[in-house]
């Protein structure tokens, strides 16, 4: 997609922290991290959202999530880390590719949502 922020860093027109790279997979820094590790994971392919994702996704979306822990223990959370795929409005997705945030550190993350009332 011609104006989507995460394909013109795939394809190198806007700078990143690199993580990793291979033929299909992007993972990248945040520029506005929430934990000491907090970087994004991203298929080179554009998808829109996890709502739009089908069948012929499934291979680069199940490498995404094997890389995770590996990628979380090389920058710095090798006791665990947290996974969120924001998904559409309601979920509160800003950028209209699909991305995997992975957040961890050397200590505990907060809770996850606060919960709301009934």
């Amino acid at each position: 997609m011609e104006d989507c922020i995460f394909c013109k860093i795939v394809r190198g027109e806007v700078p990143s922290r690199k993580v990793y790279e291979d033929d299909e997979i992007l993972a990248f820094h945040d520029i506005n991290p929430l934990a000491p590790t907090h970087f994004m994971v991203i298929p080179k392919k554009h998808i829109g959202s996890l709502a739009e994702v089908g069948a012929e996704d499934a291979g680069v979306l199940g490498r995404i999530m094997a890389l995770t822990g590996r990628l979380a223990k090389e920058q710095g959370s090798p006791e665990g880390f947290r996974t969120i795929v924001n998904t559409g409005r309601i979920g509160r997705q800003d950028v209209m590719h699909v991305h995997v945030h992975v957040i961890g550190g050397p200590t505990p993350l907060g809770p996850m949502l606060v919960r709301s009332a009934k």
